[in-house]
């Protein structure tokens, strides 16, 4: 089982494009959860992440910001999954 969190904010462009790879590529993981959590909605989030979103966590690790590859997850979802 893998936990995947977008942190995000809402009139995010790359937050957008962010969760359309998310949403596209964890599909085809059904071991895999999705959460996805607004910065705006945590001050300790939006200290932290402010200037990096959208940021992709797998178990609770960065996997990525600002542009998702969609290639580079499916492989990380794939080790995680296992």
């Amino acid at each position: 089982m893998a936990s995947v969190t977008l942190l995000s904010r809402p009139g995010c462009h790359l937050c957008d494009a962010a969760r359309d790879v998310v949403v596209r590529e964890i599909v085809d993981f059904p071991a895999a959860t999705l959460v996805e959590i607004s910065i705006d909605s945590d001050p300790e989030l939006a200290d932290r992440y402010a200037e990096e979103i959208p940021v992709v966590l797998i178990d609770d690790r960065v996997h990525n910001i600002w542009r998702i590859d969609p290639a580079r997850l499916r492989a990380a979802l794939e080790e995680a999954t296992r």
